[in-house]
């Protein structure tokens, strides 16, 4: 089993998905994945690697597996507003919102804007 493997395998349990559901989602071949589980092949094309990496919103150091950060660098990111203006936009009490809602809210985020570019929501 390849190292990129465990992390997506990972990556999709964090998500409560399954890899054949990612695999729909990002139009990916679920031969890969069963390439990667049997250790058949270890790594995929950068363009694959960069599809993944923004289907759960992790940098492709990560998926990779060059990192243990999660998190995109801000060029990855293309900008955007900070956590803060989030927080003030969305919250009647930005001070309450805890790390972890608003890493939910940042999934969330990133899953609606995937399902909108593959034509799942106009």
């Amino acid at each position: 089993m390849s190292k990129l493997y465990s992390i997506l395998a990972g990556l999709c349990d964090e998500r409560g998905i399954s890899p054949y559901r990612m695999c729909k989602d990002t139009g990916i071949q679920p031969s890969v994945m069963t390439d990667l589980k049997m250790g058949r092949r270890h790594t995929v094309k950068a363009e694959t690697a960069s599809k993944l990496a923004n289907y759960f919103g992790v940098s492709v150091d990560y998926l990779l597996g060059n990192t243990d950060k999660k998190e995109k660098a801000p060029a990855e990111e293309g900008g955007g507003i900070t956590d803060e203006e989030l927080k003030f936009a969305l919250f009647d009490a930005p001070e309450e919102i805890t790390d972890d809602i608003m890493d939910e809210v940042k999934r969330f985020a990133k899953y609606v804007e995937e399902q909108r570019r593959n034509g799942h929501i106009k």
